[in-house]
C-alpha cells in the first residue's frame, strides 16, 4: 500500500476532514493544529497541518505515527454581503489583478483563496469602509510574473473608465514580482489624470501573522480616497515593523528584497510621501490630478528586449529587436568585442538605450573612451533610469516615433518622473 493510501485511509477511519483539528503524535512528539489540504508540491506521506500560531508545518506519516481527530469543524455557509455607501465619503474603485495582497483566508480550513469577485476582493479589508465608498470589480487573476504589454492595457483602460465616472481614485491589488514594471507601464499610457492610481501588493499572505496586506490595502486606500496626487504610485510598507507605509512615484521604484515587508524602495530619488496613523505626509514633488478627462494612450511596441552585459558576453547573444535596453556595467559599458554588433543593429535600425547594473547613479558614456565609442554609435543614454522603467519607456517611444532622433528626444526627455534632473545622493540606501 503507498504512504499517500495509507494516509487516506486512516484519516477517513476517523473521520477526519479538511477544516478539522488533529493531533499528530510522532517520535512521543505532539502536534496539533486545523488539517490542511494537500498540496501538489507536498510529498505524498506528508499531512500539512495550520498550528494555532498561524505556521503550517508538514508532518511525515509511518506506520509508527498516531493521528487523533480533536474536533469537528462547523459547517458554514457563505453569505452575500452588501458593499456600505456614505454619500459624505469619497469613492475609490478597486480594481483586482492577483497577487498574494488579493487574497483572503477562509478561517475554516486556514487556507488562503484568491478574491474572485468584488465583494470578496472589498471585504478581505473590511476596515477600508472605514475611509470611503468601494467600488470593486476583478479585472484579472493572475500571478504577476505572466502579465503581458495586453494586461496593461486592459488595466489602462479600467483606470480612465473609473476616474472618468467620478472615482477619486484608483487602487490596484497586484502581485509584487512584476508590480515595478505595470507601475511604470501606466505611468506613460495615461495622460492627464483626475486622481491617484495606487498600485499595491503584499509580501506575506494574509494567514501569516507577519502578513503586510491589510496595512498597505488600508494605506493605499487612503492615498486614492484623500490625497491630490495626479500620479501613478506605488504604496507598501516603509520598514520592517508596521510603523508607516511609504508612496513611491511608479517610474521610480524597484523591490529589492524577496520576503522583506520593505522591498520596494524608491532609486535615485527621495519617496513621494507616507502613511502614518492614517495620516499622509508628503515630503517630494509631485504631479497634482488634473480636472479634465483622462485620457488612454496606449499604443505599445511589443518588439524590445533588455540584454544584461556580463564578462564573455559575445555579440550573438544581443538579439535583434527594434528596441534594446541594454544593462551595462558602471556608467554605461559593455564588453569592447560586441561593439560591432551593436554598431550594426543600430545601422540596420534598432534603438539601443543603456542603462546601469550598478541601479543608483546616472549614466555617463562621455567618461571613458568605451562609452564615448558607444555615444558615436549611436546608442541612447537612459540617464538615471531604472532598467525595468527604461524598458517599459521604450516600448511606448517606439510605437510613437520612427526616427532615431525623435526616439532619442523622447527617451532623454523627463515624462512621467522617471529622469531625475538631479540624482540624488542622499537618496542611495
Amino acid at each position: 500500500m503507498s504512504r499517500k493510501k495509507f494516509i487516506e485511509d486512516k484519516l477517513k477511519t476517523l473521520g477526519a476532514e479538511v477544516g478539522d483539528i488533529i493531533q499528530i503524535i510522532k517520535n512521543k512528539d505532539a502536534s496539533e493544529g486545523v488539517l490542511m489540504p494537500h498540496h501538489e508540491f507536498s510529498d505524498e506521506d506528508t499531512i500539512t497541518i495550520k498550528l494555532k500560531n498561524g505556521y503550517n508545518i508538514g508532518i511525515a506519516i509511518d506506520q509508527n505515527t498516531e493521528i487523533k481527530l480533536i474536533k469537528k469543524h462547523k459547517e458554514t455557509t457563505k453569505e452575500a454581503k452588501t458593499i456600505p455607501h456614505d454619500s459624505k465619503k469619497p469613492t475609490v474603485s478597486i480594481i483586482g489583478t492577483g497577487g498574494t495582497i488579493a487574497c483572503y483566508v477562509d478561517y475554516r480550513t486556514g487556507a488562503v483563496h484568491p478574491a474572485t469577485n468584488a465583494q470578496e476582493l472589498a471585504f478581505s479589508v473590511p476596515e477600508i469602509f472605514d475611509i470611503c465608498n468601494v467600488k470593486a470589480h476583478v479585472a484579472f487573476q493572475m500571478f504577476s510574473e505572466n502579465l503581458e504589454v495586453s494586461h496593461w492595457k486592459i488595466l489602462a483602460k479600467e483606470v480612465a473608465k473609473e476616474l472618468n465616472g467620478g472615482s477619486h481614485g484608483v487602487v490596484i491589488p497586484h502581485g509584487t514580482d512584476t508590480l515595478g514594471y505595470t507601475a511604470a507601464a501606466l505611468s506613460f499610457i495615461l495622460k492627464n489624470l483626475s486622481g491617484p492610481v495606487v498600485l499595491v501588493g503584499a509580501q506575506r499572505s494574509s494567514d501569516r501573522p507577519s502578513s503586510d496586506a491589510a496595512q498597505n490595502l488600508i494605506a493605499a486606500v487612503t492615498v486614492a480616497a484623500k490625497s491630490d496626487i495626479g500620479e501613478v504610485v506605488v504604496v507598501m510598507h516603509g520598514e520592517t515593523s508596521d510603523t508607516y507605509t511609504t508612496i513611491h512615484r511608479g517610474t521610480k521604484v524597484r523591490k529589492f528584497h524577496t520576503s522583506r515587508r520593505d522591498a520596494f524602495k524608491t532609486v535615485n530619488e527621495v519617496p513621494l510621501g507616507k502613511i502614518e496613523n492614517g495620516k499622509i505626509k508628503v515630503d517630494g514633488k509631485y504631479r497634482k490630478k488634473s480636472s479634465g478627462k483622462v485620457i488612454v494612450d496606449d499604443k505599445m511596441e511589443e518588439d524590445v528586449g533588455i540584454v544584461y552585459s556580463y564578462p564573455g558576453l559575445k555579440p550573438e547573444d544581443i538579439p535583434n529587436k527594434k528596441g534594446i535596453v541594454f544593462v551595462g556595467t558602471g556608467l554605461g559599458h559593455a564588453p569592447e568585442k560586441v561593439f560591432p554588433r551593436i554598431k550594426q543593429l543600430i545601422k540596420d535600425g534598432t534603438a539601443i538605450v543603456m542603462t546601469s547594473q550598478c541601479i543608483f547613479g546616472r549614466i555617463n558614456m562621455r567618461v571613458y573612451s568605451a562609452g564615448r565609442d558607444l555615444i558615436k554609435a549611436g546608442v541612447i543614454s537612459g540617464e538615471d533610469m531604472l532598467p525595468e522603467t527604461a524598458f517599459v519607456k521604450l516600448m511606448w517611444a517606439l510605437a510613437h516615433e520612427k526616427n532615431r532622433d525623435e526616439i532619442e528626444k523622447l527617451m532623454t526627455t523627463n515624462i512621467a518622473g522617471e529622469i531625475s534632473e538631479r540624482t540624488r545622493s542622499d537618496a542611495f540606501l
